[in-house]
């Protein structure tokens, strides 16, 4: 328990420097003396060139392509253990935030799809209300402390879990390019490495790594999106040790390690690389056109209700049951704050609309504003249901 409250505080105080970080963004952004700083930032070039091979991209690039490679990894180290020996090894366990998380993607997608439908180039950006940010969503419920059952913070933490399955699975899917066979077959002898590695029960990290850089360089040049590299690595990381201790094991040590560097590093300079919004009047005004309205009412709307319903329908029909301590108005506060996107939603958006400026503004504002109306909301509600629950 110990530890589990350790890794929670972690990722609250990450979702506070994540705040600050994007508030940084937003106010070099917005002053015009500063504003030429920050995106002369973003779009120096820099990287590798050897011989006739070069990798040359913008700093904007490399945050999105390289060090969110680093975090889909750490997040796969997180779903490995998880499923393995963690809150969701077996089927009671991972019922109420699969079943929960479902609805999370359903019902937002649906919405935005509702809106966009009639228009094949906005309705590609379907799945950015349909992720949650889960550092920013702890934030909020350590703001309440101890008020919050344990089980409340376990549980979303599961339903995060699930989200970023969801996320994962969308990503490989949707929002792949054309595709270079030479660079998947690269990729396809890097990945078979590391399935001889793991069958030998290797304890060379060094190995692991090299591998994973020339998985990452190959998905890379492939079209797949870069991040998925560090979710396919992640899942050929040793679970125990030579001696069969899953605690001391490679996956263990490595998750330990990179857990501080992606909340207090690579998530801030995500958040601080994307969240620059000119919050100009021709973004304002186009705020409520359908596609920034889908972000919208997708976090706010859509998650609730996915969330919610799901939950409520798997715990009456008996496939789950409500977390212990907790009541109903705790479920639907939590719901609430699975709207907060941020920094998932934004590079979710990056994706969908890689190749245009059109709703660039737009969005990012919809995010930012749908995302803080759930973190207030969420914590009225909350805050509510932790007094009722006393009374």
């Amino acid at each position: 328990m110990d530890s589990i409250k350790a890794f929670l505080q972690k990722e609250s105080a990450s979702g506070i420097l994540i705040i600050f970080s994007m508030i940084l963004a937003l106010i070099l952004a917005n002053n015009g003396a500063l504003n030429g700083f920050y995106t002369e930032i973003l779009r120096l070039d820099s990287g590798v060139i050897f011989g006739n091979f070069s990798i040359v991209k913008p700093t904007i690039l490399w945050v999105n392509d390289g060090l969110m490679a680093i975090f889909f990894f750490m997040i796969g180290l997180e779903l490995k253990y998880e499923f393995l020996e963690g809150e969701l090894n077996s089927i009671k366990k991972v019922a109420l935030p699969a079943i929960a998380g479902i609805g999370g993607v359903i019902f937002p997608a649906l919405i935005f799809y509702a809106l966009n439908h009639s228009n094949d180039f906005n309705v590609h950006g379907w799945a950015i209300p349909t992720v949650s940010d889960t550092a920013f969503a702890l934030a909020i419920l350590f703001l309440l402390g101890s008020k919050i059952p344990v089980s409340l913070k376990l549980f979303l933490l599961s339903l995060a879990i699930i989200d970023d399955v969801a996320a994962i699975v969308i990503i490989a899917i949707f929002y792949t390019t054309k595709l270079s066979i030479f660079s998947l077959i690269l990729s396809l002898f890097a990945i078979i490495a590391l399935v001889v590695l793991n069958y030998k029960n290797n304890q060379n990290k060094l190995l692991y790594l090299a591998c994973g850089v020339i998985l990452w360089v190959a998905v890379l040049k492939s079209g797949v999106h870069a991040t998925l590299a560090g979710i396919i690595a992640s899942l050929f990381i040793p679970l125990k040790d030579e001696y069969g201790d899953s605690e001391h094991g490679m996956l263990n040590s490595i998750m330990h390690f990179l857990h501080p560097i992606v909340a207090f590093l690579i998530l801030p300079i995500f958040a601080f690389s994307n969240a620059g919004v000119v919050l100009s009047k021709d973004a304002l005004m186009n705020l409520f056109h359908p596609v920034p309205l889908g972000i919208m009412l997708g976090l706010f709307v859509g998650k609730q209700i996915g969330v919610f319903s799901f939950a409520y329908l798997a715990i009456k029909l008996k496939l789950a049951d409500l977390p212990q301590s907790s009541n109903w108005l705790h479920l639907y506060g939590l719901s609430i704050l699975t709207g907060v996107g941020m920094s998932m939603s934004l590079f979710v958006d990056g994706l969908a609309y890689a190749d245009s400026n059109v709703f660039l503004y737009a969005n990012k504002i919809s995010i930012l504003v749908a995302s803080t109306v759930c973190a207030v909301l969420g914590y009225i509600v909350l805050r509510k249901a932790s007094k009722d629950s006393l009374l």
